[in-house]
């Protein structure tokens, strides 16, 4: 067993991640749950970008976007992602890689609900990473389906969540001189035990 303490203790890397993310909470200005998402399209090229995490539940990571985005697309290709959130006040990050599933149902009607009315409408009106002609077409195209959708909203069919269930878990915290402190938990799937190891800076 990896020589773990502090921060790093714990049997759960989900209560782990859930715990720094709350300490993140408290003092990070914008966003502390950003995370850096990683896919690949179908040619293996891979694409980043920005969103914001939803969820940790006790067997992933859950965030929502279009499906037919191209992060959704390629999600759909792939079947895995990865990601990262750092927390610059913290000098912490967590690292993820894992496989994907969709995150519907209730839970994702009840985050969608819990939207505010013009994020909801919004998630209606973009067609997430397509071309667009204008700011003024995509204005047009909210007041469109406000007229149509009202003031409540259903989800859209093609918007919901993704579960990150992870095979792999990085926590490091910055050490004195670069000697920082990393710690791997691997696993080939996630019905198998977690196996945990220290990792060199």
């Amino acid at each position: 067993m990896a020589d773990r303490s502090g921060k790093f203790a714990g049997d759960d890397p989900f209560q782990i991640a859930r715990d720094w993310l709350t300490e993140a909470e408290a003092v990070e200005v914008n966003d502390p749950n950003a995370i850096a998402l990683a896919t690949v399209n179908a040619d293996g090229l891979p694409n980043v970008r920005m969103v914001l995490l939803k969820d940790i539940t006790s067997d992933g990571f859950v965030f929502y976007t279009n499906y037919d985005s191209a992060k959704g697309q390629e999600i759909a290709e792939t079947g895995k992602a990865a990601f990262v959130m750092h927390w610059k006040s913290l000098r912490r990050q967590v690292r993820v890689r894992g496989t994907t599933t969709r995150f519907e149902g209730p839970e994702a009607d009840t985050y969608y609900e819990s939207r505010s009315l013009k994020s909801r409408l919004g998630a209606w009106a973009s067609q997430q990473s397509r071309p667009l002609a204008s700011r003024s077409a995509l204005m047009a195209e909210v007041a469109k389906v406000s007229a149509k959708q009202g003031l409540n909203p259903t989800r859209p069919p093609f918007w919901g969540g993704f579960k990150v269930t992870p095979v792999e878990i990085e926590f490091w915290a910055d050490g004195d001189f670069r000697l920082h402190d990393r710690f791997k938990w691997q696993r080939e799937t996630a019905l198998d035990p977690w196996e945990i190891c220290r990792l060199n800076p």
